[in-house]
């Protein structure tokens, strides 16, 4: 059952005709030894991805600074192994607007200053624990600010059946996020794209040029009528 309340307050092989058995046992020995190191550097490039998306991650559709948006949440594991049973997301100074998505099978609780009703934070709760190594999202739909900044961090709270995680460090200036054991999901923005039409000084790309053609072709266009009009007189006189 769907629940939403409102508080305020992450090889090329060759062998040598065989002309002995030692020959034999020994190329079997290096065939051997060459099918384990591939299996194990198979096994190194099968895990490496596993490892590298061990986090609670966001990934939006269109960052544009005065744009709206949607934001995926996404994990893949536990803590621990413990299943999943709730994500709490910190909404970040930035955002105008933020609406949560309705998920099934989750409960969603928002939080919200209580001085100018934005909201703080968004709590995602099951009652059917996530388990562990299996994919779920959660998602928000938002509007940035005109004035946000580029980076917007959102610390996530992981809550277990057994434990907790918190995805809530932020890199420093330089540092690279991938580089911390929990860093915080992040969206980086674009810059609004100028409208169509807007010169850089500020107007409205209005050009005084299509109006002087315009009446310029309105005269034009008087002036043969008027020729026609003479010519036609002249014709009925004749």
């Amino acid at each position: 059952m769907l629940h939403i309340t409102t508080a305020h307050p992450t090889p090329r092989r060759s062998w040598a005709p065989a002309v002995a058995r030692r020959s034999r046992r020994h190329g079997a020995r290096r065939i051997a030894g060459a099918a384990a190191t591939a299996t194990l550097a198979a096994g190194f490039v099968l895990l490496t991805p596993g490892a590298a998306t061990a986090h609670v991650t966001v990934t939006p559709d269109s960052p544009t600074a005065g744009g709206y948006d949607v934001l995926t949440f996404a994990f893949s594991h536990g803590c621990s192994g413990s299943p999943t049973t709730a994500l709490h997301i910190d909404i970040p100074d930035g955002l105008d607007s933020v609406s949560p998505t309705v998920q099934p099978g989750w409960e969603i609780e928002v939080e919200r200053d209580p001085g100018n009703g934005l909201v703080t934070s968004v709590v995602y709760t099951t009652d059917d624990p996530v388990p562990d190594h299996l994919r779920a999202t959660v998602t928000l739909g938002v509007k940035y600010a005109a004035d946000a900044p580029t980076v917007l961090a959102f610390p996530v709270e992981q809550v277990c059946a057994e434990g907790a995680t918190s995805w809530s460090q932020i890199a420093d200036e330089g540092q690279d996020p991938h580089d911390l054991d929990h860093p915080a999901p992040f969206v980086t923005l674009a810059e609004p794209v100028e409208t169509a039409g807007t010169g850089a000084d500020g107007d409205d790309g209005t050009s005084a040029m299509p109006v002087a053609l315009g009446a310029g072709g309105l005269l034009t266009g008087v002036a043969a009528l008027a020729v026609s009009v003479l010519a036609w007189r002249r014709s009925g006189r004749a």
